[in-house]
């Protein structure tokens, strides 16, 4: 590569990191309106996105008392249905757990007081 062509290719980083700053600051802030928290995650931000918006949809349709077992349920759903299956969800305020992931698979986060861990396993076929 010659000199202008290194130049342009440092140029072209710097861009695309202040862009991708930027959507990180657009990410943190619209989930600081929604109250949420990300714990810990293994998954492209737009699937991030729709579990966010899942479980806020489903907390805001229950008027009092938590129901963590139709929360989990609903986010499953939604996920088994968009990305295929093996999903699993555990919600609650407070547990513990240990669990193996498919890449890309992973989200941990929590909204107001509600914990929610969403998590996709591989799908292997029954010999028979």
């Amino acid at each position: 590569m010659d000199g202008a062509e290194l130049e342009l290719e440092r140029r072209s980083k710097f861009l695309n990191s202040l862009i991708q700053k930027k959507k990180a600051i657009e990410q943190q802030e619209q989930n600081e309106l929604l109250n949420i928290k990300v714990r810990a995650f293994d998954m492209p931000l737009p699937l991030q996105n729709k579990a966010f918006k899942c479980a806020r949809e489903q907390l805001d349709s229950m008027p009092g008392k938590l129901d963590s077992k139709r929360l989990a349920l609903a986010l499953k759903k939604e996920f088994d249905s968009t990305y295929g299956p093996a999903w699993h969800c555990i919600v609650g305020t407070s547990f513990g757990s240990y669990v193996t992931h498919s890449l890309g698979g992973f989200l941990y986060f929590s909204i107001d007081k509600v914990y929610i861990l969403l998590f996709k396993t591989a799908v292997e076929p029954l010999d028979h």
